[in-house]
Parts: structure tokens; sequence; C-alpha cells
């Protein structure tokens, strides 16, 4: 646990070192600004003691001087606030870009280790709460050293001991801010906890309503829901418990330094004199000095949420390692051989593996039927042969050459692939069927949807191809939406078709229709084929029995 924290503040202050460049308009900004108040400190001054003085000489100069400056530093501020906003857009735009090449680069075999829920949290909650970090926390670390150093250098050209009050007073504050910091951090990480708890639970309820409500346990899980809820405000409310005391110890460090000014110029502020002006000089800088610091525990604050949401995304799989300027970049398509030589996989270390010394061979051309109860191993055969997860030891190659040689491009190219729940994007049917070859022509599309049967349920449909589906438009039946996955596949013309499951969750009748569109499609093509179906079992080729992840003799069928 210390380990991991330690590793999180690590990561964050690296994050911090990455987005400084990007900060460091809104730090020189935010330097002159202060120098603006520094300046408005002493306009206001000259004129207060012009007129507890009784003279009007420089009482409208400085007056005019304190308007001016109090302008230019509105503006300052304004181009402040828009240069942070740029930074922290600028910082999470980066962070999430890695973070959906990272998933991207897993596929879908991120989901056996990680719940959707927990995926979308770290690339939409965890990035904005980053924002802080890069917009408000970086330039505030560099003001908070800075700012203070140019209001003392103002307030020792007036007075040398009165500067070493403000410095005294201002290094105190970031001992408040250290033991307010330990208590932000592990409150931010505990709301963090819990707000992925409550979106996991909630995907997976919305997921399985039918089921809740057909057990009659719709109350039990409506009042689990409202008891996770609850536990994220109560985490959230220690997290403003922990920023409202350390504000308060900021404000106790600008009373205690007003406090000292004020006796030790009390005799000057009641007489008059001389003195005054430099007096009421020095009171006006106070809030000016603990501006800077004001702003940086704020984004202390931000940096503690930030450290919070740095466990979830460290916990996101690493980028690919960058492909070898010698990886094979094509693949002899006119056939795929494929051969699998004692392969094992784990995906959790705490459970059996998932494949255990497997080995089987499919040449050209053939069909191999991947058959098992669940867990055996099928699905795990396809997430390796997409390319998606590497073995943990042992060797998949194509036509010879090792998968993880060949460059993810050409691994693409070469394949097709259609499995349980095809996607379905918001758009046309024909923007579907297109997304597997974008330059496809549209005599191209109407020919892979006419192969795959979409026609026939498409011509019916209020515009043919061009009807809207997906999110906001038509909805499409099981069958349907497998026809257009079909389409796709026909479309990207690929020497390897990998099936997971493609039947599942049809009736009979429209399984028979999809397997026939199946079988026309597999002519001439390497598939490999994974299902739990007996009508899909008499696809044709050879099968492949598995259990535990080892292949086992099947009665009346030859053994890969």
């Amino acid at each position: 646990m210390q380990d991991q924290k330690k590793a999180a503040r690590a990561w964050t202050r690296a994050q911090a070192r990455a987005g400084r460049r990007a900060a460091l308009p809104a730090i020189v900004l935010g330097l002159a600004g202060t120098a603006c108040g520094a300046g408005q400190a002493a306009c206001l001054a000259l004129a207060l003691g012009a007129r507890l003085g009784g003279s009007t000489a420089t009482l409208w100069p400085a007056l005019g001087g304190f308007a001016a400056l109090a302008l230019v530093r509105a503006l300052v501020q304004f181009a402040a606030e828009r240069a942070a906003f740029r930074a922290g857009a600028a910082g999470r735009q980066l962070l999430r870009a890695d973070i959906v090449s990272r998933l991207l680069a897993c596929g879908p075999a991120i989901l056996r280790v990680r719940h959707s829920a927990a995926l979308a949290a770290a690339s939409v909650d965890q990035v904005e709460a980053m924002d802080g970090l890069y917009g408000r926390w970086v330039p505030a670390v560099s003001l908070a050293v800075v700012g203070p150093i140019l209001v003392l250098i103002a307030a020792a050209i007036a007075d040398p001991v009165s500067a070493a009050i403000l410095a005294g007073f201002g290094l105190l504050v970031p001992v408040g801010q250290a033991v307010a910091g330990i208590g932000a951090a592990a409150a931010s990480r505990r709301q963090f906890l819990a707000l992925e708890r409550l979106q996991a639970r909630f995907l997976d309820r919305v997921r399985g309503i039918a089921t809740i409500v057909l057990a009659g346990q719709t109350e039990s899980e409506a009042e689990a829901l409202a008891q996770a809820a609850d536990e994220l405000r109560r985490r959230t409310m220690r997290v403003l418990r922990v920023v409202f005391l350390s504000s308060a110890a900021l404000d106790c460090a600008t009373a205690g330094a007003l406090v000292l000014l004020a006796l030790r110029y009390r005799h000057a502020l009641l007489a008059g004199g001389p003195e005054t002006v430099t007096a009421l000089f020095l009171l006006l800088l106070v809030p000016e000095f603990f501006a800077p610091l004001r702003g940086f525990a704020m984004a202390y604050q931000d940096k503690s949420h930030a450290t919070g949401a740095a466990e979830a995304l460290m916990g996101l799989p690493e980028p690919p390692p960058p492909v070898p300027e010698d990886a094979i970049r094509t693949v002899e398509a006119r056939g795929v051989v494929i051969s699998a030589e004692d392969v094992w996989l784990r995906w959790d270390p705490a459970r059996p593996p998932a494949l255990a010394g497997l080995s089987f061979f499919v040449g050209a051309g053939e069909t191999l039927v991947l058959a098992g109860p669940s867990g055996a191993g099928k699905s795990s055969i396809i997430s390796l042969l997409l390319g998606f997860v590497r073995p943990d030891s042992g060797h998949i190659r194509f036509n010879g050459h090792d998968i993880a040689d060949i460059n993810p491009a050409a691994l693409a190219a070469l394949t097709a692939w259609i499995g349980q729940r095809p996607m379905l994007f918001a758009g046309t049917i024909r923007d579907n069927i297109r997304f597997a070859r974008p330059e496809a022509t549209d005599a191209e599309i109407e020919a892979a949807a006419a192969q795959a049967l979409v026609t026939a349920f498409a011509d019916a449909l209020p515009r043919g191809l061009d009807t809207p589906v997906g999110e906001g438009g038509y909805g499409l039946s099981g069958g349907q939406a497998q026809r257009v996955a079909i389409a796709r596949a026909y479309l990207k013309n690929a020497p390897l078709l990998l099936l997971d499951e493609p039947t599942a969750h049809l009736d009979p009748a429209t399984e028979q229709d999809v397997l026939a569109a199946l079988r026309r499609l597999a002519v001439g093509r390497t598939v490999v084929m994974a299902s739990h179906s007996a009508a899909a079992h008499s696809f044709g080729g050879r099968r492949l029995d598995l259990r535990e992840g080892r292949a086992v003799p099947a009665k009346g069928a030859a053994v890969a």
C-alpha cells in the first residue's frame, strides 16, 4: 500500500513537470498581476496618506494610478485564467489520448481484468480530476515561491523588519499545508474508490435490471445503491472538511502578520506623520503577500485530488512497445497458416491458467471449430489470434512468422472478426458496413450487403441501406446486427476469419440464416470459430475440444 502511494506521488510529480511548459504563460501573467497588486498598494497608501495629512497634491495622481493598475490587473488576471484553462485542457488531452491508446492496444482483453465502469471512470472522471493539477497546481507552485519574493522585495525597501515579519508568517503556511495535505490525499483516494465502486455497481444493476425485477430484488438493490451513494457523499464531505481546515491555517497566518505590523506602526497610524504612508503600504502589502500562498493552498487540494486519481490511472495497462524497424509489415495473403506451439496464458495469477501448454495447427483455407464449456479457453485463443494479448510462453505463428513480430497494421489487415454482439455505431447501415474499409465504393458496399443478406431486411426499412441505426436511430434485432457484421467481413475480404460465438443469443431460425451467410463467407479463407452451439459445430472443418485450457480427445472427432 505504501509503495502504491509513493508511486502515485511520483507519477503526479512527473505529470506536473510535463505540464510546466504549457503553464509558463499563466505563471508569467500571474507574476505580472502580483506586481500590479504591489503597485496598487503603493498608490492607495499615498492617497490615504495625502488625505489624512490634508494635502491634495498627490491624492488624485495616486488615485489615477490605482485605477489604471486595477484595469491592467483585471486584464492580466483574465489572460492568466485563459492561459491556465488552455494548460489544463492541453494536459488532459495528452493524458486522455495516452489512456485511449492503451485501451485500444489491449482491446476487449482488458475487460477480463478491469470492469468497464472502472475503465470509464479512469478515462473520464479521473482525467477530469487532473485539470486542477495542470491548470492550477503547476502555476501555483511557481507563483507561491516567486510572488511572495516580489512582495518581500517591495516591503524590504520600505522596512526590512516588516519584511522579515511577513517572511516568518509566510514560512508557517507550507507547514500547515503539509499537515492538511496528508489527510486530503487520503480522503481523495477513498472518495475515488467509492465513486468507482458506485459506478461499477450501478452499471451492473442496469445491465441486469430484468433479472432483478423477475427475482423480486428491486427494493434490496435500490437500498444497496442508496447506501453506496451515501458512502460517496460522506467521503466527499471529508475531503471538503480537510479543505476548510487548510484555509483556516492560512487565515490565521494572515491575521497574525496584520496584527504584528499594526502593533509595530501603531503610533504612526494614530499620530500621523511621514511614517503613515509606509505603515499603510506595508499593511496593504499583507493581502498581496499571502495571495499567491492562498492560491497555492487552493491548488494543493487539486494536487491531492490528482494524487487520489493517479492510483486508478496508474493501474491501466502500459502502452504497447514501439514496433521495431524490422517488424514484418506484409504477410502472404493468398492463404494463412496458423500454428500454436505450447501456448500458456494466465489472466489472473490467483486463478488457474486460461491456456495450459496448448498446441494446434490450422492449414490455409481450413476451418477449425473450438468447442468446450465456458472457461475452457476458446475466447482466450481468439484474443491471442487477434493480437490483443501475448502468451506468457510459447508461440503463435502466422505463415511461419511469430505474431509478436508482425506489424499491428498488417495483422489488422489480415484479419476479420465477428463477435457475439456486433457494435452498431450511430449512422446509417451503409456507414456501419463501410467501417471495415472506408475507401470502399457504394457498389462494393451494396455487394457485401447482398452477400450477407442485409438487403433482405434493409429493403423493408424506410431508407434502405441509408436508414440511420445505432444510438438515436432505427433499432435492429440481434440477427440483423450480426448480418451487418458479416457484411463488414465480406467488404474487408481478409484471408483470416475469426468467429467468437457468432450465433449466441439468436433463435434457431435466425441462427441457421447467419450460419448460411458465414459458410459462404468462409469459402477460400482460414477460419477459426469458437462456439457452444450444436448447430455451429455442423459448420464443417475440424473440431478442437478444450477443457481447462488443454486439448482433449473428442468422441468421433480427431484432435488437432
